[in-house]
Parts: structure tokens; C-alpha cells; sequence
């Protein structure tokens, strides 16, 4: 069974009545409410428990760690930065979701400002498919329709994506590359766009599926042991 953390700064829940309106549970609850229905092992973490309920042991024992963050990046400690980040190095699957693109964890990852455009203007996304073979897409078709969403758009200071999967189209003529994997040590990052507060995103079924295919793409893989430093030759070195 996939073990399956969802951490969310849950600061606008605490005090926008709108954000509250759309996600009673908090946009953590939304995604673990379809994620269980999947059958993984599931918790939730949040920025004010202790530690941001991402302790070593939790870690220790998390196969893919979902992370929304939008108003208060800043107020993640350093130190569970360090420690996510090393989580991913050793294998743990990361996937970053939406105004997550600003987060320290990604920017530490990703190396870059992660810097793009938005706007806030209630316009139509579309989610083109660009990777149709790529597992994350399965079940996809050959596009998203989202109602109403925020506008993210290029130019995205990210590197070049290992793999591009996903790219949206804005009502105000936007382009951005919204579904982007990486690989970083041992670990698979994934990179999804839509997800704006205010909106019912996380209860869009092909929304709800990609994160689905992502937990799936993202677990961890068996591999052998990797040493690093000094090595003792494998075979016979004979002296000239």
C-alpha cells in the first residue's frame, strides 16, 4: 500500500470564509478524501502543527508527499525544508501543486526563482496533453476543461522539464507548462498547475485522476544500494 502525506499550509481556511466555503475540510481533506478512496494509506499534515507535521518519523514513513503552500512559504522552518528535501534525494516521491511552484522545498529542488505571470480574472483553463503516453496522463483523454481558474503564465522560471506531460491555454491567451516531472537523487518530483484557493478544482474528476496517476508515477522504485567516496577496485590493477 502507497503511503500518502498531504500537506497544506491551511492558512487561507483559517481566514477566508470564501476558501472556506468551497473546502470545509481544508484543501488538504479534499485531496486525502479522494485519495483514500484509492486505497492508500493516507494522513495530512499542516504548517502550525509541530514540526509542520512532517517529523522524521512521518517522513520516514511517507512514499509520496503532496504539498499546496501559497501565502506563507516564508513561515516554513529551514530545517523541514532540509529535511523534505533529503527525503526526496533518498527515494520519496514529491509532488507540488499549484502556488506550490513558490514554495522553499520546490525552489531549493528546482534551483531556480520559479518565478511566472498570473492574474486573477475567472477565466477558462484548458489543459492540453501533450505526453499522451505518459502514465500521469492515462485515462486523461486529450485535454482538461476547467471552468474557472487562476491564470499562471510564461514565462516559468523553472528548468526544462525532464518530461513536459501537461500544457495550459488561458481565456486571455496565456500559455504554461502545467505539468512538468523531474528527477532529483533517487526521487521523482511532479510539478501540477491548476488548484487556486477559491476554486473547486480538487473536486474535478480528470484533476482528481492526474494527482491519482502522479502518487502512482511518483512512489518509490526498488533500487540497489549506492555507495559514494574512496572504492576499492573491482578488479586487479597491475602496476606499470
Amino acid at each position: 500500500m502507497i503511503k500518502v502525506t498531504v500537506w497544506n499550509e491551511n492558512r487561507h481556511e483559517q481566514t477566508n470564509e470564501k476558501v472556506r466555503e468551497v473546502y470545509p475540510e481544508g484543501i488538504h481533506g479534499a485531496i486525502a478524501s479522494f485519495l483514500k478512496e484509492e486505497n492508500y494509506e493516507v494522513r495530512t499534515a499542516t504548517l502550525d502543527e509541530p514540526e509542520h507535521g512532517l517529523t522524521e518519523e512521518v517522513l520516514n514513513n511517507t512514499d509520496v508527499l503532496l504539498w499546496w503552500g501559497h501565502v506563507a512559504h516564508d513561515d516554513v522552518s529551514d530545517e523541514i525544508v532540509t529535511r523534505v528535501k533529503n527525503r526526496v534525494l533518498d527515494g520519496m516521491g514529491l509532488i507540488v501543486l499549484h502556488s506550490g511552484h513558490f514554495s522553499k522545498i520546490f525552489k531549493t529542488l528546482m534551483g531556480t526563482t520559479c518565478d511566472l505571470k498570473w492574474r486573477e480574472a475567472d477565466e477558462k483553463e484548458r489543459i492540453w496533453v501533450v505526453s499522451p503516453g505518459h502514465p500521469i496522463a492515462e485515462g486523461i483523454g486529450e485535454h482538461i476543461d476547467i471552468e474557472r481558474e487562476e491564470m499562471y503564465g510564461e514565462h516559468f522560471d523553472i528548468p526544462d522539464p525532464d518530461e513536459l506531460v501537461f500544457v495550459s491555454w488561458f481565456e486571455g491567451g496565456e500559455v504554461f507548462r502545467s505539468g512538468c516531472t523531474y528527477k532529483r537523487g533517487k526521487g521523482k518530483v511532479f510539478y501540477f498547475r491548476p488548484g487556486h484557493e477559491t476554486y473547486p478544482t480538487y473536486y474535478h474528476e480528470k484533476v482528481q485522476k492526474v494527482i491519482t496517476n502522479a502518487v502512482n508515477w511518483a512512489k518509490p522504485t526498488t533500487i540497489g544500494d549506492v555507495y559514494y567516496g574512496n572504492a576499492k577496485p573491482l578488479e586487479e590493477i597491475k602496476s606499470k
